[in-house]
């Protein structure tokens, strides 16, 4: 089923919603965890809840044009919240979980924010202890109705504010009716502020039309209708999975499972068996990584059918993209199937028909192995300030080490130094409040990424860096450190990695091992050790890595490759500054962090 009429806003959304998806399914809208169980949330539910939070909003004060700010985890109570926030005309500010106290005040005030909504009283506190400092936030909101502190003025919660909503109905009971009657598709949607990995964050201003036009191009090319069941994990306050995993699923009256957190989503694809799961390559890095260490754990006839199986899976979908699939190949595929695949897939859910990769470059191994035990992963690009699709591969149309092709209604030029430019209907209107920011990434109408890339001669989109981490070495030659750092995160040994070399004579690289696996080889070559930061200052430890290394890059050029490194005992963060929230290395902060390590290496 694709959407039935045209959905301009996200108010057309939400009264397509609660009129006619009952038509098409009487699947739950959405399922949460409770108890320790999965429940389901119908569309009756779902309405209520929004439409007695937009009231309650409404008799606290909250007119068009207002901005209201959300600091949560994902939940139905932030759908109901976003929902509610855009019905009644106001503009929603949503705020990563993550987010420093400083951080939080900044993107307060500078959205002139009239309400803030929390989730906890992590979260209360944090905003608590800027309380003073916030020049437009006249009440808060906590979802958590156990974490209310009663003696706090304008302070309520997500019940107190649904029962001021069933007063207020009594005396405005179309309130919410007309207003989601009102929105245009050109009216601001939200303001979402990237976290950047420099300078002070940005707001991104989005209209109806921005993401809708995005939902829209999104459905034409990929089959989603109301049969198919989202697993969400990634952050809602981030516009990739707001518009892809929650937008793009509801279009077209498919259900969204909220998983109980990060670390539980193996056990819930299990649990909840869903269709369709939009993700990051991390996510994929582990899965890889358990599989591998489990086979390795088996013994060698084990060992012997998962490596030909994967070989066999891997000639099979090659000669299958050219065409020419033998018989006796389409057996022994069928056998792999019985023998591995099936085994590995039961434990994605045994009903995933594809993955959706955005956020940072899948490596194209990652895409091979998935494509082999008969998953596929669809990865896409684009930026918070494009809505954030630019192009996509398609389920039927892919190649990995590309992002794709353009996406429907949205053109591409590449100019002379190789940026990649952007223009359509998903464009921003701008930075909020900042012209000359605005007008240094919009010129004429296109939007300068910041990415470098070039197209294949099919057509596919390839990104070779970020325009700003370009570096150059003394020898006068060009580094794109993204490439040659998805190389080294290919290694099961490796967590994180960050390549070094701008204004130098060679390449270094820090290094943050992935402990789990490091361990289990140090106790089957005997070394012993005490701590994670003993174990890396072992001679074996180092030799081992200097030997991994060697081995990869291998087809690298001479001077793309790492002369020497330090391994770190402590991963890189977003509490210790060192990442975004959307988990991007802020390099900058990470050298001055480790400078003493960094002129270790070139002394």
């Amino acid at each position: 089923m694709s959407k039935p009429r045209a959905q301009r806003t996200v108010p057309d959304l939400f009264l397509w919603l609660t009129e006619e998806r009952n038509k098409y399914t009487n699947t739950p809208l959405m399922q949460r965890k409770v108890d320790g169980k999965f429940e389901g949330i119908s569309i009756a539910e779902f309405k209520e809840q929004t439409e007695l939070f937009a009231m309650g909003l409404a008799a606290l004060g909250i007119h068009r044009g207002d901005k209201v700010a959300v600091i949560a985890e994902n939940r139905p109570e932030w759908v109901y919240a976003d929902m509610a926030i855009l019905g009644i005309g106001a503009i929603d500010v949503p705020l990563y979980p993550s987010l420093t106290a400083g951080s939080v005040e900044f993107i307060l005030n500078n959205s002139e924010s009239k309400s803030v909504i929390v989730s906890n009283k992590f979260q209360l506190n944090k905003v608590l202890s800027i309380r003073e400092n916030l020049r437009t936030v006249k009440f808060i909101i906590v979802l958590n109705e156990k974490d209310i502190i009663d003696d706090k003025q304008d302070l309520y919660s997500f019940n107190d504010v649904c029962e001021m909503g069933k007063v207020y109905k009594t005396h405005h009971p179309h309130h919410l009716t007309e207003n989601l009657r009102l929105a245009k598709e050109h009216d601001l949607c939200t303001i979402i502020y990237t976290s950047g990995t420099t300078g002070e964050p940005k707001g991104v201003m989005l209209t109806h039309r921005n993401i809708m036009s995005n939902v829209d191009a999104a459905l034409s090319i990929f089959s989603i209708d109301h049969n198919d069941l989202f697993l969400s994990f990634l952050p809602l306050c981030h516009i990739f999975e707001r518009m892809a995993g929650y937008y793009t699923a509801f279009s077209c009256g498919a259900s969204i499972c909220y998983a109980e957190s990060i670390e539980t989503v193996a056990q819930d694809i299990i649990t909840v068996h869903p269709t369709i799961i939009t993700s990051v390559p991390r996510l994929f890095e582990r899965i890889y990584s358990k599989v591998i260490k489990n086979v390795e754990s088996q013994n060698n006839k084990k060992q012997k059918i998962f490596n030909w199986a994967l070989s066999t899976g891997k000639l099979y979908m090659k000669s299958k993209k050219e065409g020419r699939v033998s018989v006796a190949l389409n057996v022994k595929y069928k056998v792999a199937s019985k023998l591995v695949f099936g085994k590995l897939q039961e434990k994605m859910g045994g009903r995933l028909r594809f993955f959706i990769s955005g956020g940072a470059a899948l490596a194209r191994d990652l895409g091979e192995f998935f494509e082999a035990i008969g998953i596929i992963i669809v990865e896409g690009y684009g930026l918070t300030e494009s809505s954030p699709v630019i192009a996509a591969n398609r389920v039927d149309d892919y190649k990995f080490g590309t992002v794709g092709k353009v996406l429907p209604g949205v053109e591409i030029r590449i100019a002379a130094d190789g940026e990649i430019l952007a223009r359509g209907e998903n464009i921003m209107q701008g930075y909020y409040k900042n012209k000359k920011e605005t007008d240094s990434v919009i010129i004429d109408g296109w939007l300068q990424t910041g990415d470098i890339g070039v197209f294949d001669n099919d057509g596919f989109l390839m990104i070779t860096d970020r325009k700003k981490h370009l570096f150059k070495t003394t020898s006068g030659k060009y580094i794109a450190p993204t490439p040659i750092e998805s190389l080294f995160l290919s290694n099961k040994y490796i967590d994180q990695f960050i390549l070094i070399g701008d204004k130098r004579i060679f390449l270094s690289a820090l290094i943050v091992p992935d402990f789990e696996s490091l361990k289990d080889y140090a106790k089957h070559k005997n070394i012993a050790f005490s701590s994670d930061e003993d174990l890396i200052k072992k001679k074996e430890i180092i030799d081992f890595y200097d030997s991994e290394i060697s081995k990869l890059q291998k087809k690298l050029a001479n001077f793309e490759r790492v002369r020497k490194f330090r391994l770190l005992h402590s991963p890189f963060t977003v509490d210790s500054g060192e990442m975004t929230p959307s988990m991007k290395y802020k390099r900058k902060v990470i050298e001055e962090n480790y400078k003493h390590f960094i002129e270790e290496m070139y002394a």
